[in-house]
């Protein structure tokens, strides 16, 4: 018995040794690199998972042609995605409009260990009813649709990020910060190809619960404030709560074997370095969410 633990005492204090030594190593070799070489690693790094990195924010976002452009979007997203630790405020505004129902939705929570927004743009294939909308599919708009979207994400009332660009689903994603939907607030403004369009998403918006003073027209463009969400959000409370445990003690969890960086970039090659699997993990939330419904809508139409 004394002979067992003594052997297992060495081998942890070999374990140990050796990756600290490899910890050292990473840190030698990332700190010996140019800035641009490691934006071009984590970009190269993070292509296949849909998102690149923005240097001037220090977040992660999501790129034009990311592969999950090719699901669309359905309610059950929305409804599933604490079941993946993704627990957020979602606000789906939906309207009509040259006979099809478009959707723009925003997205603030926490997402993993990862604090961000979105925007996204959808449109049905045809006119739907409101009792339709939990039901349907719809799909990405195409490059020719893609509008100017910016967002400007706050914490408790400071300033996170900014980020504007013409896009069909724009994201912003700060690694490693933990917070609750309620403390995020996120000013939206949208450019829209026409007048008629924009009119159409402005009643659509009002109708949700918006009130016409807190909705800015400026030529075709449309801003306002996403803080407390008007729809009803379908989120289940003590899975939530199960999910934001995991999600607090996760992040933790990173800042404390990534501290010897403070920057996103650093912070995630030293990850992916030094634990790849778990950099993995870390960018593939949204590919569980969408994989599952695409799934489950298969098993429903054979």
């Amino acid at each position: 018995m004394y002979l067992f633990f003594g052997i297992f005492f060495c081998i942890c204090i070999v374990f140990f040794i050796v990756n600290y030594r490899r910890k050292k190593c990473i840190i030698r070799k990332i700190c010996g690199m140019e800035l641009c070489e490691k934006v071009y690693l984590l970009d190269d790094l993070l292509r296949p998972f849909g998102f690149s990195y923005c240097q001037g924010q220090d977040i992660i976002t999501s790129t034009t042609d990311a592969w999950q452009r090719e699901f669309g979007y359905c309610r059950f997203f929305d409804k599933s995605a604490a079941y993946f630790n993704m627990v957020f405020d979602c606000e789906p505004i939906y309207f009509d409009y040259q006979g099809q129902t478009w959707m723009i939705e925003l997205w603030k929570g926490q997402y993993g260990i990862n604090t961000g927004g979105e925007i996204g743009i959808y449109h049905a294939d045809c006119i739907l009813s409101p009792e339709q909308y939990d039901r349907a599919l719809f799909h990405s708009v195409s490059d020719r649709q893609m509008m100017n979207l910016s967002m400007e994400l706050f914490f408790k009332g400071k300033s996170m990020f900014c980020i504007r660009r013409t896009h069909w689903w724009l994201t912003g994603f700060c690694v490693g910060h933990f917070c609750e939907p309620g403390d995020l607030t996120m000013k939206v403004s949208i450019t829209f190809p026409n007048s008629c369009m924009l009119q159409k998403f402005v009643e659509s918006l009002v109708h949700a619960g918006y009130a016409d003073c807190a909705v800015f027209l400026c030529g075709l463009t449309v801003s306002f404030t996403f803080a407390v969400p008007c729809t009803r959000q379908c989120r289940p409370w003590l899975r939530c709560r199960l999910a934001q445990c995991s999600n607090r003690f996760f992040c933790r969890l990173y800042q404390y074997i990534t501290k010897p960086f403070h920057c996103t970039l650093d912070r995630l090659l030293f990850l992916y370095f030094f634990l790849p699997f778990t950099f993995r993990r870390i960018l593939r939330f949204r590919k569980c969410r969408k994989h599952n419904c695409h799934k489950r809508k298969r098993r429903r139409n054979p």
